[in-house]
């Protein structure tokens, strides 16, 4: 679990120090990012180099060989493709996190990893609400499975080092959101895959506490569905086999596919 958790920190801490690197001050002040966003952005740098920094240290206390960052390619161009892929990644970190609790079986180690999760999740809100997305658009947080997450952090990973210790985890079949976000519950969405299912499928939500199941078919090549009231904020939607209220990896076709979808206003 140690060395997964820092192959997504080394793939966060070389997102933003590329990031950083790439793109100037002046081009975030363009895009309307102020300096005092400018300023939190760059201690957010910081936390994920200590985040590498500790789990490093744990990893090689332990007497394990940590594993190497990776070559990856991240598809931003400018501040605002930076920025919105940036709440993309520390949402799925805060999920990977929270998934994880269940695994670690160190109180210490259960500690440490409760403490990351805690400045993930601040730097998630911190980058929703720079998008002028909902920051708490859930009253719970949001859970996902190993394979889950290693699907959507493959698909920035190019190559890694072949001395890297080999993860026990698996990348499922990409499933890619083909429709405008945010979304509204209970309109259509559309989604695509490299192979189109057959028989009977679905495509289940993940989102907060809950997980869903939507009936779903092909309609001009593409896998259509309606987004459920239960999904709130970033929620993610794996193509399965069957309606499902807990996810399997047995049930998992293709995905996850991450989709943003506005929740209710609160009453």
């Amino acid at each position: 679990i140690l060395q997964f958790a820092l192959t997504l920190e080394h793939l966060e801490n070389a997102f933003y120090k590329g990031g950083l690197d790439k793109i100037s001050q002046l081009d975030f002040l363009t895009h309307s990012y102020g300096s005092e966003y400018y300023k939190n952005l760059q201690y957010i740098a910081y936390d994920e180099q200590q985040h590498v920094s500790l789990l490093s240290g744990a990893l090689a206390a332990a007497g394990a060989k940590p594993v190497q960052p990776c070559t990856y390619s991240f598809p931003y161009t400018d501040a605002k493709s930076f920025v919105t892929l940036s709440s993309v990644l520390e949402g799925v970190g805060t999920s990977a996190y929270l998934g994880a609790a269940g695994l670690i079986s160190s109180k210490d180690y259960l500690g440490v990893a409760g403490s990351i999760l805690v400045a993930e999740a601040l730097h998630t809100s911190l980058q929703r609400y720079s998008l002028g997305l909902v920051a708490p658009a859930s009253p719970y947080g949001t859970g996902l499975g190993a394979n889950e997450v290693y699907t959507l952090a493959a698909s920035f990973i190019t190559s890694c080092p072949s001395t890297n210790t080999a993860l026990p985890f698996k990348a499922f079949p990409g499933l890619t959101a083909e429709s405008n976000t945010p979304a509204n519950p209970g309109s259509s969405f559309l989604f695509s895959t490299k192979t189109a299912p057959t028989g009977t499928f679905f495509v289940t939500w993940v989102s907060g506490l809950n997980t869903v199941s939507t009936a779903a078919s092909m309609s001009s090549g593409k896998i259509k569905t309606t987004v459920p009231s239960a999904a709130m904020g970033q929620s993610y939607a794996i193509l399965t086999n069957a309606n499902v209220t807990s996810l399997t990896d047995a049930a998992v076709i293709a995905g996850p596919a991450i989709v943003e979808v506005t929740p209710p206003a609160p009453k």
